[in-house]
C-alpha cells in the first residue's frame, strides 16, 4: 500500500499549514476565547473561499469529492492552530449525516450552502444517560397529523449555539407507538419551544445543551425514508473521531517542537537542558508517540468506508490510543517546560487542554478499548 501523499494532497496540506501559521497566534486565540461565537465569521468565509468547506462534499452538490485522508490532512493543521472554527460540526459530521441519509431534494438544499459557507450545522446525540452507547436514545419523536413532535434533552452538542440547523436524534414513535428506529430530525435553530444553552469547551470552541419542549416540525424534517438511523450515525461517529483524532496528532507535534526549542535555549547548571541524556530520551519518546498516533489516525481515516465493523475497530483503536498518546506527550510537555507551562504565558498549557478534551469527545480511551475488544469478540 502507497502511503505517500499525492501531488494535490501536498498541496492541500501546504496550504493549509501556511494559512494556519499565517492567522491563528496567541492574541487571535485569546481574542476568540472570549467571544461569545467562540471563532470568527471572517475565517469561517475564508475556509469557504478556499474551499474547505467543500472538501468532503460530492461534485454533484458543489463540492469537491474529498475523502477521510484529506479532512485528516486539513485537520492535522487545524490542531497546529488550536482552530476553533466549526468545522467538525458542520462539515464532518453535519454534512456527513445529510449525505448519508439525506433524500436528493434535501441534498440539493443544503450541501451547496455548507460548501458556500451560508449553513452551519450541529448533530445533536449525545444524552446524560447513554454513557457513550450510540444506541441509546431517549429523547422522543411522536408522528402527529402535522408532522412530528420531539422531546428530549441533549448534552455536549459541538457548536450549537452557532448552528443555523441542528440534526437531531430521537426514537421513533409512530401510530403503534415505539418503534424501536432512531431517526435524524433537522430544525432550525430559531425554532420555538427549543432551549440552547452554550458553554466554552476545555482548550477553545463552544458546546451547548439543549432541551426540546414539544417542539412541533413538518413532515418532511426527517430525514431520509425513515429507515433506522443508528448505523450512519455510528458511520458518522467513527469518522469524526477520525478527523479528531488526525487534528490531536497535530496538536501533539506542536508540542514537540515547541518543548524541543524550549530544551535548547533552557539553560541549567550552564548546560542547555537538551544536553541532559535524560531529558533527550523524554523527548525521543515523545516523537514516537506522535509517530504512533499519526499511524492510528491515518489507518482510521483510511478504514471510513470499509465494512461497519471494521470501520468501527479502527476508529475505537485510534481513538484510544491517540487519547493515550495525547496525554503522555502533554505531561511531557507541561513538565519539560517547568511551572511555566500552565501559565497564560506559554501555549503550551492551552494545546495540553484541547488534548485533554479531545480523551473526553465520543468517549475517552478506556471506553474505546473496551469497544475495540467486544468487536474483536464479534469478529
Amino acid at each position: 500500500m502507497d502511503l505517500n501523499l499525492s501531488d494535490e494532497q501536498k498541496l492541500l496540506r501546504d496550504s493549509a499549514e501556511r494559512f494556519i501559521a499565517g492567522s491563528y497566534h496567541a492574541d487571535h486565540r485569546r481574542k476568540m476565547a472570549s467571544d461569545p461565537l467562540g471563532f470568527s465569521p471572517a475565517v469561517w468565509k475564508q475556509f469557504a473561499e478556499l474551499g474547505w468547506l467543500a472538501l468532503p462534499i460530492p461534485e454533484e452538490f458543489d463540492g469537491l469529492g474529498g475523502g477521510a485522508v484529506e479532512i485528516g490532512i486539513l485537520m492535522e493543521a487545524f490542531g497546529r492552530g488550536l482552530v476553533s472554527e466549526p468545522y467538525v460540526a458542520t462539515v464532518v459530521l453535519g454534512a456527513g449525516l445529510l449525505e448519508r441519509c439525506g433524500t436528493a431534494e434535501q441534498k440539493q438544499a443544503s450541501l451547496p450552502k455548507v460548501a458556500d459557507g451560508s449553513l452551519k450545522l450541529a448533530f445533536a446525540h449525545s444524552e446524560r444517560a447513554a454513557r457513550f452507547d450510540l444506541a441509546e436514545v431517549a429523547t422522543s419523536a411522536t408522528k402527529t397529523a402535522q408532522g412530528w413532535r420531539l422531546s428530549g434533552s441533549k448534552i455536549a452538542v459541538l457548536d450549537g449555539h452557532a448552528a443555523d440547523e441542528i440534526i437531531v436524534s430521537a426514537l421513533v414513535h409512530d401510530h403503534h407507538g415505539p418503534s424501536g428506529r432512531i431517526g435524524l430530525f433537522v430544525l432550525p435553530a430559531t425554532a420555538p419551544d427549543l432551549a440552547i444553552s452554550d458553554y466554552a469547551r476545555l482548550g477553545g470552541g463552544r458546546a451547548c445543551n439543549i432541551e426540546l419542549s414539544d417542539v412541533h416540525l413538518p413532515e418532511d424534517a426527517l430525514l431520509g425514508d425513515g429507515h433506522d438511523a443508528l448505523p450512519a450515525i455510528e458511520w458518522a461517529v467513527d469518522r469524526g473521531m477520525a478527523a479528531l483524532g488526525a487534528e490531536a496528532v497535530g496538536i501533539m507535534q506542536t508540542l514537540l517542537e515547541t518543548t524541543l526549542d524550549y530544551t535548547k535555549i533552557r539553560k541549567q547548571f550552564g548546560r542547555p537542558l537538551s544536553a541532559n541524556q535524560v531529558i533527550r530520551h523524554r523527548l525521543a519518546d515523545m516523537a514516537i508517540q506522535v509517530d504512533e498516533a499519526r499511524s492510528m489516525a491515518l489507518r482510521a481515516a483510511l478504514k471510513v468506508d470499509a465494512a461497519p465493523t471494521e470501520r468501527a475497530r479502527a476508529a475505537s483503536g485510534a481513538k484510544a490510543k491517540i487519547g493515550k498518546c495525547a496525554r503522555f506527550v502533554g505531561e511531557q510537555s507541561i513538565q519539560l517546560h517547568g511551572g511555566m507551562g500552565v501559565t497564560e504565558e506559554l501555549e503550551v498549557g492551552a494545546y495540553f487542554k484541547r488534548l485533554v478534551a479531545f480523551d473526553t469527545l465520543f468517549g475517552g480511551s478506556a471506553h474505546h478499548y473496551a469497544r475495540h475488544a467486544e468487536l474483536g469478540r464479534r469478529t
